[in-house]
């Protein structure tokens, strides 16, 4: 029976690590098609936890009865499984090392202290527009707000480096999210209501009940804070958590590209896994724009899913913008920040003379993560 202690503790533990091991960025676990196991590990958690538990108090008893230095084991195992449970289900948390921020304070340009030349991702609904810092939603992951009336959920994921907003209705209610881990380095939450999975570079539930259904993408753009309140004077700013304050990182390496970290570094050549792309998807049809080339031609005319679309890069080299084209024959260029077709300049708002530019929505975001997760997309 002694031996039922012994199995019972080592089973426990190796139990939590796997828990962890496959929702989390550890050395092979985010390359393995593991989601359904990891989900089915944490559906039955409660279930093998009371069963190793039963194990250990069967088996204490005769364990401790062992003579000599042996019995000492005993106490020595059950601190050492106790300890695990914690460290594997609090201090490695997902949701407890990236804390959801305690309140959002938004404020306009004139009480803004963010510092201009930040990254955020900026959304205008019904000429409401917001700005929310990539310093902050990084490291929270997820940001709730509210614009026009309708609810949002900004979010974002460094390793993949893929900003999102969505609507968190999910079948007209209003759900609740949690960062619960990451599936092939994509962030994932989990909600509220019936515990599913889901994915945060395209709001698709993976695992649960709600497997394939999916969260409506709101159209955002990424810029400089600079340039963001250039097109959208009136924006409000989203500002850092005071209670998180020294959670946030003050270095710009992520947002410029200079990091080399092994999960949230740049790499500076194109088409590695960790090079910038710039992604659009239109009509079912996906390509990725090479960040250099991009940088190098300022301006893109092309063609996505029978639509003639134009992707431009600002003078700051950071904020890039991306509208259809009136039409197939209509090329445009920038100049002085503003596209111009013929004698015709528009903002990178897509406001000009003639009317207003359809917006695209594009997100620039790692290769690895662009190809992962659309799979037939093509190259420019």
């Amino acid at each position: 029976m002694k031996k039922l202690f012994y199995l019972g503790v080592s089973l426990l533990v190796l139990f939590e690590i796997a828990s962890v091991y496959f929702i989390m960025p550890m050395p092979g676990s985010q390359r393995m098609a593991s989601i359904d196991f990891a989900y089915w590990l944490y559906t039955w958690r409660w279930a093998f936890r009371a069963i190793f538990a039963a194990m250990i108090v069967a088996g204490a008893p005769f364990a401790w009865r062992t003579q000599g230095r042996e019995k000492f084991a005993v106490p020595a195992l059950l601190v050492v499984g106790a300890a695990a449970v914690y460290v594997l289900n609090f201090q490695m948390a997902a949701d407890r090392m990236f804390i959801a921020p305690k309140s959002v304070v938004m404020v306009p340009a004139d009480q803004n202290k963010v510092d201009t030349s930040r990254l955020i991702v900026g959304i205008d609904i019904n000429g409401q527009a917001r700005a929310f810092p990539i310093q902050f939603i990084g490291y929270h992951h997820q940001v709730r707000d509210t614009v026009d009336g309708q609810p949002i959920m900004v979010s974002y994921c460094t390793v993949c480096r893929t900003g999102r907003v969505f609507s968190p209705v999910v079948d007209g209610h209003t759900e609740s999210f949690r960062l619960v881990g990451m599936d092939h380095f994509n962030a994932m939450f989990e909600d509220r209501s019936t515990g599913s999975w889901w994915r945060q570079a395209n709001g698709e539930a993976i695992a649960g009940p709600a497997k394939g259904k999916a969260l409506t993408e709101i159209p955002s753009r990424q810029a400089k804070l600079s340039e963001w309140l250039v097109l959208y004077p009136n924006s409000l700013i989203m500002q850092a958590d005071s209670s998180l304050r020294s959670n946030y990182s003050d270095s710009t390496g992520y947002e410029t590209g200079k990091s080399r970290k092994p999960l949230t570094g740049t790499d500076t050549a194109s088409w590695h896994n960790k090079s910038w792309v710039v992604g659009i998807t239109v009509n079912g049809q996906s390509k990725a724009y090479d960040w250099n080339r991009l940088r190098h031609e300022n301006c893109v005319n092309d063609v996505l899913g029978g639509k003639p679309i134009v992707l431009a890069l600002a003078s700051d080299k950071s904020s890039f913008f991306a509208f259809v084209r009136p039409s197939a024959a209509t090329s445009f260029s920038v100049r002085n920040d503003s596209l111009v077709a013929g004698g015709t300049a528009y903002a990178f708002n897509g406001q000009g003379a003639a009317g207003a530019l359809e917006p695209v929505n594009a997100s620039q975001e790692f290769w690895h993560s662009w190809r992962t997760f659309q799979p037939a997309t093509t190259r420019y």
